[in-house]
């Protein structure tokens, strides 16, 4: 609204244009549905011409065209180089906006690109790396294609993925070969029933979490680890069923955060036909904070939730747990780089338990400096 009332058009894309586009409608110029590089030449052309559309839709697919990594160079940015080889998930999870955005399909970038552009980055200055795909296993033959060709890269890379990949000794090998040091792993639950109402069933029948878990572990890989809780099925229990098991592992890293639903999602509509949304639409509500329950769950109060999350964060980064953690994490991999990470974010992960409830998620223009 401040860059329109300066007359600057503003456009809005991405997820939430993309699902939510009558109301991204209502706070700009135009909006882009669905992925930008196929027409986004026309929309330039358009702004120059003065003829923006209200609306432009593009395509699912890639163009060949890739970032220009020549602009880090000699300044001091991270050392982190973000590299996309593909996008979507082939799953269907109730609470994720990636498998509405992609209707539950991955699509993959040709290899040579991956490759071009892992190269580029590595001139710029990037010494890590971290694929953004949201699940970078979604097509098991393509990661290992991939992985063999960025084997001679020698690059240390982490990334996201699923369990299913333990099943998979020849994924895991290349993974290993290739330079990943940790993968993220969404665990969500450790009740059936909870991924039974979550659509991730799948994730309780690829196998035993403890068996498939050490078999990623064995293969020299460290996982960071995310729960989710506020389903229907979670008890007081649970929660310290999933500590217990984040413990026993050894992660790297675990995340044990509240459900944050999310617009366009499955998710999203089933609390609304159930009236179980507090707060419709939080992420224009200058009142809502980080960490704030925005639905009523079955079993807990939100007090409730938000308390047992956050006990769960405490205990797994409290100082005794850290130390233990970075034993085996030395024993796993002898990395020096990522057990410098280890302590560095364990840390910072410890100070943040409290340090980041509370805080706003923006402010409305009103509110806004003058």
């Amino acid at each position: 609204a401040r860059f329109r009332a300066r007359g600057i058009p503003v456009i809005l894309g991405g997820f939430h244009a993309t699902l939510n586009p009558v109301e991204a409608e209502q706070y700009s110029d135009s909006i882009l549905v669905g992925n930008a590089e196929i027409i986004w030449q026309q929309v330039i052309d358009d702004v120059k011409n003065n003829r923006l559309k209200k609306r432009y839709v593009g395509a699912i697919g890639f163009k060949d065209i890739l970032p220009d990594r020549s602009i880090f160079a000699g300044k001091n940015y991270s050392t982190m180089g973000v590299i996309e080889t593909g996008r979507g998930c082939i799953h269907s999870c109730e609470f994720c906006a990636i498998t509405s955005y992609y209707d539950a399909t991955y699509h993959s970038k040709p290899v040579e690109w991956v490759v071009e552009d892992i190269k580029a980055a590595k001139k710029a200055g990037k010494k890590l790396f971290f694929f953004a795909d949201d699940n970078i296993i979604a097509d098991q033959d393509y990661a290992i294609e991939l992985f063999k060709a960025i084997s001679p890269l020698r690059i240390r890379w982490s990334g996201q993925g699923t369990l299913i990949m333990a099943r998979n000794e020849e994924l895991l090998k290349w993974m290993k070969r290739s330079g990943c040091i940790m993968v993220l792993i969404g665990y969500e639950s450790l009740e059936d029933e909870n991924l039974k109402q979550m659509n991730k069933v799948w994730n309780s029948k690829v196998g035993e979490r403890d068996e498939l878990t050490q078999r990623i572990h064995d293969a020299g890989l460290s996982i960071y680890a995310t729960f989710v809780f506020g389903f229907d099925h979670d008890t007081p229990e649970l929660f310290q069923k999933t500590v217990d098991f984040a413990l026993k592992h050894n992660f790297c890293f675990a995340a044990f955060n509240h459900l944050l639903i999310m617009p366009g999602t499955q998710l999203h509509h089933r609390m609304l036909e159930e009236g179980r949304l507090v707060n419709e639409k939080w992420w224009l509500d200058s009142k809502y904070l980080y960490g704030d329950v925005i639905f009523k769950p079955a079993i807990f109060t939100a007090k409730e939730l938000e308390d047992e999350c956050r006990s769960a964060r405490k205990r797994f980064y409290a100082l005794t747990s850290i130390v233990k953690r970075s034993l085996h994490i030395w024993k796993r991999t002898k990395d020096p780089l990522l057990y410098l990470y280890f302590w560095y974010l364990n840390i910072k992960l410890r100070r943040e338990v409290d340090g980041k409830i509370g805080l706003p998620l923006g402010q409305n223009l009103d509110e806004l400096p003058k």
